[in-house]
């Protein structure tokens, strides 16, 4: 939920969460504010396709295939047992510490206006290169118990797929794991 919420924050984009001027749930999450999004029916669309319901030049975006959409924010599983005051107290401490941290940071700030005029295709100057993470978890011990699981999978598909190169097709391979491809002409040079 923090980083959810530390949205545009976390980036240096904008100096608080609400001031974000994207897509967010924070509203629902801090009072009883209703959000309705256009859907466009597909459906209905291809139903009234060359009807003349349909003007010259509409396509996906007509307002006569559009529907409203509530979207409903429920609890984290975490947080059911909450009442609705408890949540939002939460709610406005998780975005208290990710602006904290923000603030803490000290760096320039760009600004929801900056935000809008950008153009969504454009690509950084430098992109940001770093490793992917084997895996994530939340505790140190649950990292090291999953890598443990993975690297002993691997042991295990390493072997099968050595018996398997080798011919032997009743090597068992892991679950949720497939045998190496047959090579066309593999099994007849190994048989």
């Amino acid at each position: 939920m923090r980083y959810v919420l530390a949205h545009g924050v976390k980036e240096g984009l904008v100096e608080r969460s609400a001031e974000w001027p994207g897509l967010t749930c924070l509203p629902q999450l801090l009072g009883p504010a209703r959000r309705l999004f256009q859907w466009f029916s597909w459906t209905k669309r291809w139903s009234k396709r060359g009807s003349e319901d349909m003007a010259e030049g509409e396509g996906r975006f007509a307002e006569e295939i559009a529907e409203p959409v509530e979207l409903v924010v429920e609890p984290l599983p975490c947080w059911k047992g909450l009442g609705e005051e408890e949540r939002q107290r939460a709610v406005r401490g998780l975005v208290e510490g990710v602006e904290a941290e923000a603030r803490a940071r000290d760096k320039p700030v760009l600004g929801a206006r900056a935000v809008r005029a950008q153009h969504p295709h454009t690509r950084p100057e430098q992109l940001k290169r770093s490793p992917r993470p084997l895996g994530h978890a939340s505790t140190r011990q649950a990292l090291k118990e999953l890598r443990e699981q993975y690297r002993a999978f691997v042991a295990v598909f390493r072997e099968a797929a050595a018996r398997w190169r080798r011919g032997d097709f009743s090597a068992p391979f892991p679950p949720f794991s497939f045998p190496p491809r047959v090579v066309p002409g593999l099994v007849t040079r190994i048989l």
